[in-house]
């Protein structure tokens, strides 16, 4: 059977991640958070000074994009590829609400951009990928057998990335949560390189009220559709 690519577009927090994984696994496909690539490098930024809360050294941070390897390497105990920054495994550091509240800044930079989607584009040179992102239907793989764009209410995605946090040890707000989800929704949707968009072909998917369960078997079905026609 004919491999396709996959790409998975939306809005923060809306289970793109989730689903990008769960058909990599049935499929036997790659894998790849390309949103996870923005979050190291932010946090590269934030480890070299280059960003905080009250000023961002975009100069300092372009000149360095070069020092910057970023690589996946599949976890059997998770079942899921983690992203590394320099050699060291960065995928608990990178979903903190410190980096949550800087990558859209450090998004927004043509020349973070144009590195990260080269690197990307490489990633899915062979298809029998499955990527998400921000612009993966629109910029990365714009000719993808299959798009999807995942949305679903500002306040049902701050208590999914709310209850995460709290799960995982996180000490946070849930105002501040959906807080950081709306300026995320803000600045994602009108920044002038690659904004967040609905690639024209794309399919949407509001998964709102859908289970887990019910969002794959939906999102499969549509999957196995497309591979009957490629």
């Amino acid at each position: 059977m004919k491999k396709i690519t996959i790409a998975i577009d939306g809005f923060s927090s809306t289970g793109k991640s989730t689903i990008a994984k769960q058909l990599a696994k049935e499929l036997s496909y790659v894998y790849v958070d390309s949103g996870a690539m923005y979050r190291a490098v932010t946090l590269y930024a934030m480890q070299h000074n280059f960003i905080s809360s009250s000023f961002f050294d975009i100069e300092g941070l372009v000149t360095s994009l070069d020092l910057i390897v970023l690589t996946f390497k599949y976890n059997s105990a998770v079942g899921f590829a983690e992203v590394y920054l320099n050699g060291m495994n960065v995928e608990k550091e990178i979903r903190t609400l410190e980096v949550s509240n800087l990558v859209s800044k450090v998004a927004e930079i043509s020349e973070v951009r144009k590195s990260l989607v080269q690197q990307q584009q490489n990633m899915g040179l062979n298809k029998g990928v499955v990527m998400d992102g921000r612009d993966i239907g629109t910029v990365v793989f714009p000719n993808a057998e299959l798009k999807l764009f995942m949305n679903a209410s500002a306040t049902t995605r701050a208590q999914r990335r709310y209850d995460e946090l709290i799960e995982r040890g996180d000490k946070v707000t849930f105002d501040e949560i959906l807080k950081n989800v709306e300026y995320r929704d803000f600045i994602d949707s009108t920044r002038e390189d690659s904004p967040l968009v609905m690639a024209e072909d794309a399919i949407a998917i509001d998964n709102s009220n859908l289970t887990l369960e019910a969002q794959f078997e939906k999102i499969y079905a549509l999957v196995l559709q497309k591979l009957k026609t490629v």
